[in-house]
């Protein structure tokens, strides 16, 4: 018994757990008398070692008999500590990856790595937590917790004021109050037991977190909104007749058309409509000013007010789309498409004009699901599903999913959806288009004032810009040129 060292048991902190320690060196801590035992089995004393022995065991200020702990609260703190850390850290990790993996500029793609480094961080957090929850042995495992709990506050804090912006239900919003409301509990806890007093240099650990969440910040902010806004964006259209040729078997005039769609801008697009029409104007002449006097005749009926022109008349003669929904132009980068128009050597057309109109959003903004949205939908189909529709008409639809390049905005609101309608007669070929939260065909589609709200603020969130051009060419100067 005499080689037995000399064991000082100290008295329960403030969580029950009393420290060991062998000439004032702390050697362990133990919960309960069966803990006690286990350290001191780990010193060389016998199993049955008698704990009343005062030659071997000195207790301080509390004797054997007092042993705080109240195992089930602390397990099950710890255990809440930890589910807490680990969905946010699945979150964060949910949220983050998108932007990393598939951002098109650079700072989207850091946003993206920041929340996956936050999550890893977290994760490293809620191993911590066993330690810091338990006896303590990791000098740090208090600072990673609370740099976790942190992470926690200020990311759900940014997903809740996120989506307070618009207030739409989504999947994850009870994932937001929960983990929300825990953060809050947690910070309070380890507040609570001042676990900055165990914190090597608290001053220096606070500015690190403080300058972090800055920074954070600072990158969301420039990655969501200043970043999309400022670099600039130009679409240049080009519609041109060429020099029209005869054919001497057939009574026919062929006239070359080229239309050119090019990204002249720094940031990539998507066409979302494009359509090309050339179509013949003959008019009726006057001999005084009556032309100009019916000015708002000819723009009721869409044509140009001219002094002696009383009424001008158009026809159709060739239309379609450019490219198709769902074709993009990186910057630098154009498209061209050459027609050849065929009209009669008898032509009573005074003019020919060509047009070419489209609709392009912003590559940095939005991404599309293009596999989706070429896809077409006759509304006379009825296999078609959602999309079949008896009192449209001959109507083709194109729609597709849009996923915002910020990952926060995706899941703090309802997924967003391009739809591009075309439709017509044999007269007149003409589209429509909308981003939205509502699909065609869904009965929950509002009508009116609200729709055309939410599609005028998503049109600007996305960066959607319609375009135009056009051109006329007299008949007589292309007889002229034969």
């Amino acid at each position: 018994m005499e080689k037995t060292p000399r064991v000082i048991v100290e008295p329960p902190d403030s969580r029950g757990l009393r420290a060991v320690s062998v000439g004032g060196t702390t050697v362990g801590s133990a919960w309960s008398p069966s803990g006690l035992r286990k350290v001191l089995r780990q010193l060389g004393c016998p199993e049955d070692i008698d704990l009343e022995d005062r030659r071997v065991i000195v207790w301080r200020e509390a004797g054997s008999e007092i042993w705080p702990d109240r195992t089930w609260r602390r397990r099950t703190a710890t255990a809440l500590m930890m589910a807490g850390l680990i969905l946010s850290m699945a979150l964060l990790t949910v949220v983050g990856r998108p932007d990393a993996m598939g951002a098109l500029t650079f700072a989207q793609r850091m946003t993206g790595f920041l929340f996956i480094l936050s999550g890893a961080v977290q994760g490293l957090a809620a191993l911590a937590a066993l330690d810091y929850e338990g006896k303590r042995q990791f000098r740090y495992s208090g600072a990673v917790v609370l740099v976790g709990v942190l992470i926690a506050l200020i990311t759900e804090s940014i997903f809740l004021f996120t989506w307070l912006q618009e207030r739409e239900p989504t999947f994850y919003l009870p994932v937001y109050l929960l983990l929300f409301s825990w953060s809050l509990w947690a910070l309070w806890r380890l507040f609570h037991e001042q676990v900055w007093r165990a914190i090597p240099h608290p001053k220096k650990f606070a500015t690190g977190v403080a300058l972090s969440g800055l920074l954070a910040a600072t990158n969301f902010a420039y990655s969501a909104v200043y970043q999309p806004t400022s670099a600039p964006f130009y679409i240049t259209l080009t519609a041109k007749f060429g020099t029209p040729h005869t054919d001497p078997t057939r009574p026919f005039i062929h006239v070359p058309v080229t239309f050119q769609v090019e990204n002249t801008g720094k940031v990539p697009a998507y066409i979302l409509v494009d359509k090309y029409l050339v179509y013949g104007r003959s008019a009726e002449y006057s001999k005084d000013d009556g032309g100009l006097r019916d000015w708002k005749k000819a723009l009721e009926k869409e044509y140009d007010a001219e002094l002696h022109v009383t009424e001008s008349g158009s026809k159709t003669i060739s239309a379609g789309q450019f490219t198709g929904p769902g074709y993009w132009l990186h910057p630098g980068e154009g498209h061209v498409k050459e027609k050849v128009i065929q009209i009669p050597r008898s032509v009573e057309y005074d003019l020919l004009e060509a047009s070419l109109a489209v609709v392009t959003m912003r590559m940095d903004r939005g991404k599309i699901d293009l596999l989706q949205l070429q896809r077409v939908h006759p509304v006379w189909k009825k296999k078609e599903g959602r999309f079949y529709c008896t009192q449209c008409g001959d109507m083709i639809i194109h729609e597709g999913k849009v996923r915002h390049n910020n990952n926060i905005i995706n899941v703090t609101r309802k997924p967003r959806y391009v739809t591009v309608l075309w439709y017509g007669t044999r007269e007149k070929f003409a589209y429509d288009w909308a981003i939205s939260s509502y699909q065609f065909g869904s009965r929950n589609t509002p009508d009116g004032e609200e729709l055309r709200a939410e599609i005028a603020r998503e049109s600007d969130r996305y960066g959607v810009e319609p375009r135009s051009t056009s051109t006329r060419v007299s008949i007589a100067a292309l007889m002229a040129s034969l």
